[in-house]
């Protein structure tokens, strides 16, 4: 069981011998503050790095960039609407460069959903 724990979760689970004492360390760590940060850190390292390679639809990974900032403002940390759109933006390959210059020079920035709408009839 411990080997399906994250990397970074596993070092703040004490070693134990059956399974009933690692279910009670997993539920004590899951309740801790260092497990809701290192959550968090995970999250926003996701949110921050993640690219759109085409393997998926572009409201796909749109989709999946909206839940990872729905799930940190769950935990307290609040992604705005402009960064969120800042993120998407730069996490489109090279061959949306037209699109994000064309983007950055509309006097009316919108929100998730129009850049949506926008990236998808692109």
């Amino acid at each position: 069981m411990r080997i399906t724990v994250a990397n970074n979760i596993k070092s703040t689970i004490k070693k134990t011998q059956d399974a009933k004492e690692f279910m009670k360390s997993m539920k004590k760590c899951s309740q801790s503050e260092s497990a809701d940060k290192s959550l968090a850190g995970t999250l926003m390292s996701t949110l921050t790095n993640i690219k759109f390679d085409g393997s998926r639809t572009i409201h796909e990974h749109i989709l999946e960039m909206t839940n990872l900032a729905a799930r940190l403002k769950t935990m307290g940390m609040k992604v705005s609407e402009n960064f969120l759109v800042t993120f998407i933006l730069n996490s489109l390959p090279s061959e949306y460069g037209p699109f994000h210059m064309n983007y950055n020079t509309l006097k009316d920035k919108g929100n998730v959903h129009e850049l949506q709408s926008m990236l998808i009839q692109e």
